[in-house]
């Protein structure tokens, strides 16, 4: 596994407990229903699942910290590249292609390189190699463009998220796409069974960005390169230079990481 594991285990069950009135049932109806959020460019649109509002106890270096998250949306699946291309390739209607020279190149990042995975094809997959600070910029779009506020997670969010009210031992096999079952390579989303909260690959085929208890990225959750005791919910890595060593530009990109196909992302919307 590439990077450095956090120490993060330990992370109590997730809960939803609340006052009366506010229970899990209660804070998703507040919510609403699962939708589905069009993207301009693409027929393909990005599911979102209702998150009740509750509490996860996070290992920090203070010692435990129970954290208070919701109520969210999160996407179903890790963005895939269907979407995220729109913004890459600028297939919004009236976008304008980055020239690098004004204010679209803080917007846009550069066409991207042959990136490590990009020739398995699209069909689902999770969009992958983005920097953490791409994935921002592409969380700002998505709002930009639906009037919907987009954002990653919190680690505390994708925690509770990824955990989903149980510590009982999942069957990876029946939830995630890793080393011993991926063929090296990623898969479309939602191929794998759901948690208990209706998300889908929160474990296994890419790892995914989020904001740290300190505000520092994280790569939460383990990817199709890592082995089984590589992947949980409790599960970080943080960045390394390994993940961008080959990329041939001076100073290195901004936006693409040339060497971390197993790197990925999926969005929470504030409510």
């Amino acid at each position: 596994m590439f990077g450095v594991a956090l120490g993060l285990g330990g992370c109590a069950a997730a809960t939803a407990a609340g006052p009366a009135g506010n229970g899990p049932g209660n804070a998703t109806q507040m919510l609403g229903e699962p939708y589905t959020e069009s993207v301009p460019g693409t027929t393909t649109g990005l599911e979102m699942v209702p998150i009740a509002a509750g509490s996860v106890e996070l290992q920090t270096p203070d010692g435990p910290r129970e954290v208070e998250v919701g109520p969210f949306y999160m996407s179903r699946t890790e963005i895939p590249w269907e979407i995220f291309d729109v913004w890459v390739f600028v297939l919004d209607e009236g976008a304008q292609v980055a020239s690098g020279k004004d204010d679209d190149a803080a917007s846009r990042p550069s066409r991207p390189y042959v990136l490590p995975g990009r020739n398995w094809g699209t069909n689902g997959r999770p969009a992958l190699a983005m920097t953490f600070h791409a994935a921002n910029v592409f969380a700002n779009w998505l709002s930009e463009h639906t009037g919907h506020t987009y954002r990653l997670p919190t680690q505390a969010e994708w925690v509770y998220a990824c955990r989903a009210g149980t510590e009982a031992p999942q069957d990876l096999d029946a939830v995630a796409w890793y080393f011993q079952n991926s063929n090296d390579q990623t898969h479309p989303g939602g191929t794998k069974e759901e948690n208990a909260f209706g998300l889908a690959d929160m474990l296994g085929n890419v790892g995914e960005w989020v904001v740290g208890v300190d505000g520092e990225p994280i790569l939460m959750g383990g990817s199709f390169i890592d082995s089984a005791n590589q992947i949980g919910c409790d599960v970080g890595q943080t960045q390394t230079p390994d993940w961008n060593m080959t990329d041939p530009q001076l100073p290195k990109s901004p936006w693409w990481l040339s060497d971390a196909p197993f790197v990925g992302m999926r969005l929470v919307r504030e409510p």
